[in-house]
């Protein structure tokens, strides 16, 4: 298929990352990790709001509640976007300032999934993968990861995908959703010349969509982790898809600026921006977050 990815947002995030379409308000969310901010859009209006953090706002998912399900640097918190009001669940890492999180989403379980990262310049295996559930539980997963990314699940919640972008690699695993137990680990994709797996997201027909963060480009795999097409970028920088609007046939694409050169950015000014473009297939609405 053919995507036209258009700016719908000139946000110029530092970090921009972790989009997701909530379908009862039609509002995208996304962060800006190292801006340390939440960033509201509704597509309808171009109306975009900003919720200010003292510590980098690295995933959020949506919650039952209304609220959010927010990953900072080494916690896990609810927000109330009414009220600005904080609520803790859970520390993870808190002793490990060499660490912090980074991609998280809400399972098909209803628990938050975030995996830590190196934050070091020289980055090493020492990152790992968190089930956090409401009552503030929190299970490792897995451990030895360099930058964990990517999660995504099938429609049906059977499958798991989760990425280490410095890998690279993408993993394919068995999700019970009544217990988020996983199983049957095997290695689905190591993409190389079409860019290292950053955030990723399905759609209902079961393929795994994966921004190429190194080369500029949205790649899409089939069950098998073979690439099925892979569409170059107005942005060399894309970072996360996510599936929204009405019909769940738009494709929100968050980005970065941090790191990009001046050469780079002047040819790409708008780096760090949020785009979109109409897909022929579709995704599927968020899990939310059990707290209530």
């Amino acid at each position: 298929m053919d995507l036209d990815f258009e700016l719908i947002a000139d946000t110029r995030c530092s970090i921009g990352e972790s989009p997701v379409y909530d379908e009862r308000a039609d509002v995208l969310w996304f962060v800006d990790i190292t801006g340390k901010k939440i960033l509201r859009l509704d597509p309808a209006t171009d109306e975009l709001d900003t919720f200010a953090f003292d510590l980098e706002v690295a995933s959020l998912g949506l919650a039952a509640s209304g609220k959010l399900v927010v990953a900072l640097r080494d916690r896990v918190v609810l927000f109330d976007p009414e009220t600005a009001r904080e609520t803790p669940v859970a520390h993870v890492e808190a002793d490990r300032p060499e660490t912090r999180l980074n991609d998280g989403k809400v399972g098909p379980d209803g628990a938050f999934w975030v995996g830590s990262m190196d934050d070091r310049a020289d980055k090493e295996p020492v990152g790992a993968l968190y089930r956090v559930s409401a009552d503030g539980n929190v299970e490792r997963k897995m451990e030895g990861l360099i930058v964990s990314n990517g999660l995504a699940w099938t429609a049906d919640g059977e499958v798991m995908f989760h990425a280490d972008s410095r890998g690279p690699w993408v993993d394919r695993w068995a999700f019970d959703k009544a217990t988020g137990a996983i199983s049957d680990r095997r290695r689905f994709a190591e993409p190389q010349e079409e860019g290292r797996p950053d955030g990723g997201a399905c759609d209902v027909k079961g393929f795994y969509w994966s921004a190429g963060v190194s080369a500029g480009r949205l790649n899409r795999f089939g069950a098998d982790g073979k690439r099925t097409e892979t569409h170059p970028l107005p942005i060399p920088g894309p970072t996360a898809p996510c599936f929204g609007g009405p019909d769940f046939r738009t494709i929100y694409l968050t980005s970065l600026r941090e790191g990009r050169s001046p050469e780079a950015l002047k040819k790409a000014p708008s780096s760090g921006s949020l785009y979109a473009a109409q897909s022929e297939v579709a995704g599927f609405p968020a899990w939310r977050f059990l707290d209530i």
